[in-house]
């Protein structure tokens, strides 16, 4: 089993947990959803600490997904619909969130403590580009997006 560095930047952060056994992701909580800032673009969307850094290992990086609970049930989402986060990055990781309904009023509620994300480390091997002049066939060849009939 892998295991992940994580510095506390605050008491009150709450270490990521899987839900279940089975959880693909680890959730992140927030640390100040009762006093959270909003965002400076767009009044449907808020930033929440997680009060967390993390030592992510060369080689990979830690993808920030959206909750699909809050999707389903509370419309919603990661502002930036999936985060990346590079190995050398060691600031707090942040978690903006936006609220797609059409009634202010209906906004849920996210506080102190709440999982507001989840996230998983993924393998991010570095590539080297080749420039060539042919690429090798496929039966797709250049069909454009949705070509597949998918």
């Amino acid at each position: 089993m892998m295991k992940l560095k994580v510095k506390k930047l605050h008491p009150d952060a709450i270490l990521p947990t899987y839900a279940t056994d089975g959880a693909g992701c680890f959730d992140l909580h927030a640390l100040d959803g009762d006093d959270f800032k909003p965002h400076p673009r767009d009044q449907h969307a808020a930033i929440f600490r997680t009060g967390l850094a993390f030592e992510i290992p060369p080689g990979w990086v830690m993808e920030i997904h959206s909750r699909s609970g809050q999707g389903f049930k509370d419309a919603i989402r990661l502002s930036n619909c999936t985060g990346q986060i590079d190995s050398d990055y060691r600031g707090e990781v942040m978690v903006a969130l936006r609220f797609d309904g059409d009634d202010d009023a209906r906004c849920p509620k996210v506080r102190t403590g709440d999982r507001i994300a989840q996230a998983k480390l993924v393998a991010s091997p570095r590539v080297e580009f080749d420039l060539v002049d042919e690429l090798g066939d496929t039966a797709r060849e250049g069909g454009g997006f949705g070509s597949t009939g998918a």
